[in-house]
């Protein structure tokens, strides 16, 4: 859990992207503090993995600071960013393994790409990731021989690969059934609460997001577009008085975000613009 004496491993300050007018992110800032699992949770288009991808170093803000381990990434030379890239691993949606290559082959590509240890040793830290994960004896087979939640796990082994401090992990739920998804959340708490790794996590699925999550952060949509209309704890979020979080936590079809939408509406509320006029929408 946070400790407010410590520095934050992540500091995001006054974050904001454009995108040709449309500020997908507005002035977002929060601290993530070491052994949290902050969750960062919002409706489709709100600007979560644009966030997550800022602070991973893969895309550049309009304006604003990320800190990460308490140096400025944001402006960074490639090689330092580099640097500092090779102390968190990454989860990504779908998993993105090299379907060309094996299980095993798989977990050991971060480890040969930054490290010279003997081939021997690289096979002894696939086994010891992969039995982290509960896949113990999985290395030979591709990821077309395996389910969806395992390659999850193997994704997830491929990131903890380099022992990093930070694990982040886009949507590490999405497609899953509900027995693989409480699997995939129970190994992210062993990495935090064992391993004392520090994680994001981006999702909106709200059962795992309560089960694991110590901190949480909500972006908004339409005139809250990109910005940050809730952070907390579980329980702080839960009773929080927005009503957009609200709908949004419970499952809610209508409400701040309408179940129907005009096309004007659409524009005005998913896009964060102003209502065009009705000869502009002909």
């Amino acid at each position: 859990m946070s400790n407010d004496a410590e520095e934050p491993i992540i500091e995001v300050t006054d974050l904001v992207r454009d995108f040709h007018g449309r500020k997908v992110l507005n002035g977002v800032s929060f601290r993530v503090m070491r052994g949290d699992t902050m969750i960062i949770m919002g409706g489709s288009g709100c600007g979560k993995s644009t966030l997550l991808r800022h602070i991973i170093g893969s895309m550049k803000p309009t304006s604003g600071s990320i800190k990460l381990f308490g140096e400025e990434i944001t402006t960074m030379h490639p090689s330092d960013l580099a640097r500092i890239q090779r102390r968190f691993g990454v989860l990504f949606q779908s998993g993105a393994l090299m379907q060309s290559m094996t299980v095993g082959e798989n977990v050991a590509l971060p480890i040969l790409e930054h490290s010279k240890l003997a081939p021997d040793i690289v096979d002894l830290m696939v086994k010891m990731k992969l039995e982290m994960v509960g896949l113990t004896g999985f290395e030979h087979l591709k990821p077309a021989e395996i389910s969806g939640g395992m390659k999850k796990r193997v994704g997830l082994a491929r990131a903890l690969a380099l022992d990093p401090q930070l694990l982040f992990s886009d949507e590490p739920t999405a497609g899953l059934d509900p027995i693989m998804t409480s699997v995939v959340d129970i190994l992210t708490q062993e990495m935090t609460r064992k391993l004392g790794v520090t994680a994001v996590v981006v999702t909106h699925d709200m059962v795992s997001a309560f089960r694991i999550g110590s901190r949480m952060i909500m972006l908004g949509t339409g005139p809250n577009q990109g910005k940050i209309i809730a952070t907390g704890t579980p329980e702080e979020i839960r009773s929080h008085a927005n009503l957009e979080v609200q709908q949004f936590i419970k499952g809610e079809p209508d409400g701040p975000v309408p179940l129907k939408l005009k096309k004007a509406d659409y524009v005005e509320r998913l896009l964060g613009q102003p209502r065009p006029s009705s000869k502009a929408l002909s």
